[in-house]
């Protein structure tokens, strides 16, 4: 009997470190399987709605071509092509796609959207990203650093998250982190922690801590994590205070020697803003001078592209691990 089969996953704290370890060892089956060109299709004749409220590269792609691959069918579903929330309300539309989907994925600016939805059918949800959390982020995260630490287990990982701590991944790895029971070093402004209700669920563990030192936060850690600082739809003069609140927290080279750590790791969830070749990277570049990309540089980004770029793949094989083990009631 499989234990997350109809199980929704909105958070990471949906799943104890049990089954995210069996999450993630699967994921790693997938990927060897799939290389061999062996991979067994799990999900033949499974129906997946995809909805989608915010834009996306990495998990609409993961997820069309997880489903592709595993033999079942999608439909994309957007604002612009459904009535969700404009004409029909989000639990009226949840209740006709439970009578045609095995399963659905939701990307939207409203955890309680993905919560009312998840409450009110009986086929699994899965969160492709709300303003609160990231989970299958996290898992190709997690699948990334037991690829790169596979002699090390994750509880005696360190990993540093730099930058703005507030936003979805910032509070996801946090989760994760307590889960998992790694050591998480949260470095950012204080006005960039997350917030004061879910850092005091967590306080009481003491490997999990937020500091405004960088050179104190990142030493002899093995990852060093970083995101964009911009978020979709935020103001001009919330992006012009959050700029400048964090421009010391760059990851760059001064940063990875301040580690004292030869063989530490970049991780980049993208899109990364590491150059001046977009046209936000361009305009923010200009208005507080940067010359070498912003969150992160692109000097190092390229030295760290390998790491970086397997995070995004993990995505697909990660994506593909959860949907199965909660469609699937036995994996035969």
């Amino acid at each position: 009997m499989n234990c997350l089969y109809k199980k929704s996953f909105l958070k990471m704290s949906d799943l104890n470190q049990t089954e995210i370890k069996k999450v993630i060892d699967f994921a790693i089956f997938l990927k060897e399987q799939r290389n061999k060109k062996k991979e067994r299709q799990y999900l033949k004749k499974k129906k997946i709605a995809l909805i989608f409220e915010q834009q996306s590269t990495r998990t609409r792609c993961a997820f069309e071509i997880a489903i592709y691959e595993q033999g079942g069918y999608s439909s994309y579903l957007s604002p612009k092509n459904i009535h969700l929330g404009y004409k029909e309300s989000i639990l009226d539309t949840a209740k006709v796609l439970e009578k045609m989907y095995d399963g659905i994925q939701y990307r939207g600016c409203n955890h309680n959207n993905i919560k009312l939805l998840s409450k009110n059918i009986q086929i699994p949800v899965w969160n492709g990203l709300t303003e609160k959390y990231h989970p299958t982020q996290l898992l190709a995260d997690l699948m990334t650093i037991q690829e790169y630490s596979p002699n090390k287990p994750i509880n005696h990982i360190i990993c540093a998250y730099v930058g703005d701590a507030s936003n979805n991944i910032g509070n996801t790895i946090l989760e994760t982190a307590h889960i998992m029971n790694f050591e998480l070093r949260l470095i950012a402004p204080k006005k960039y922690w997350p917030n004061k209700k879910l850092l005091n669920k967590y306080k009481s563990n003491n490997k999990i801590t937020c500091t405004e030192n960088i050179k104190e936060g990142v030493k002899k850690v093995d990852f060093i994590y970083t995101d964009v600082w911009i978020s979709m739809g935020e103001s001009d003069s919330v992006l012009n205070e959050k700029i400048l609140a964090l421009k010391a927290y760059q990851v760059n080279n001064q940063m990875l020697e301040l580690t004292k750590n030869n063989h530490v790791q970049v991780l980049h969830c993208l899109p990364a803003l590491h150059d001046n070749k977009t046209q936000i990277g361009n305009k923010i570049s200009k208005l507080f001078n940067f010359h070498d990309g912003i969150e992160i540089t692109n000097e190092v980004f390229q030295k760290y592209n390998k790491i970086i770029f397997q995070q995004a793949e993990n995505r697909l094989h990660t994506i593909k691990s959860i949907m199965i083990k909660t469609m699937k009631n036995q994996l035969i």
